[in-house]
């Protein structure tokens, strides 16, 4: 069994295992968009912006329909940087009803708008599963989004001793692991989240295969 790496921005070649590849439809990587990779596509809410929203949701909904757009994304909020947290939510909300129109998982980025996340979650009832990617922040706020629905995706902060995110997943059975924009590997991670959960790497693949098999993303 390989290793599944959720959300990478490497090629396959670079990150040599089993990865869906993040692609941004604000960038021009989307216009070598590979047919048969494991990918994601969306807004990244960096780069997004409302007097382009219309144009490029019509080309993401073309883009995202494709067998191998596993999620829809990275999209998501962020209060440091992009458009103004209101255009953000409105570009968000497009692909949220994109995602459930296709039935497709979400893959989030979400900067100091955790709050704000959970409510539209709420507001919109969305069904489609919502992960978090890069999960970096407090045991409590974790606990808190796992208890609203979303599911969590960890990456390099498990490598840091007694960060929030380490006990958060010594707790749980549903989890992904990344390597996003890290050079560390991929394998790395693995052999980390093992160490932590008393499991070898074996068992921790196994249990990402079980996770993203309910997703119905095989």
């Amino acid at each position: 069994m390989d290793f599944l790496d959720l959300h990478t921005h490497k090629t396959a070649q670079q990150s040599g295992s089993n990865s869906i590849q993040s692609l941004s439809l604000t960038s021009d990587l989307f216009l070598a968009m590979p047919k048969t990779k494991s990918i994601s596509v969306g807004l990244h809410p960096w780069y997004a912006t409302l007097d382009q929203l219309e144009l490029q949701m019509k080309y993401l909904s073309v883009l995202a329909s494709q067998p191998n757009v596993k999620l829809i994304g990275e999209c998501g909020l962020d209060k440091l940087r992009g458009e103004k947290l209101e255009n953000q939510i409105i570009i968000l909300e497009a692909q949220i009803r994109l995602a459930e129109k296709l039935n497709k998982p979400l893959i989030l980025h979400c900067v100091k708008a955790f709050s704000e996340l959970m409510e539209i979650k709420n507001r919109l009832k969305v069904t489609v599963p919502m992960i978090i990617h890069g999960f970096n922040k407090n045991e409590v706020l974790g606990q808190q989004l796992l208890d609203k629905g979303f599911l969590l995706s960890f990456g390099t902060e498990i490598l840091k001793e007694n960060a929030g995110a380490v006990k958060l997943l010594q707790q749980i059975d549903t989890f992904f692991l990344e390597t996003d924009d890290s050079e560390t590997p991929i394998e790395e991670i693995y052999n980390t989240a093992a160490k932590l959960k008393n499991r070898t790497v074996d068992e921790i693949k196994a249990c990402i295969f079980t996770n993203w098999k309910k997703l119905n993303l095989l």
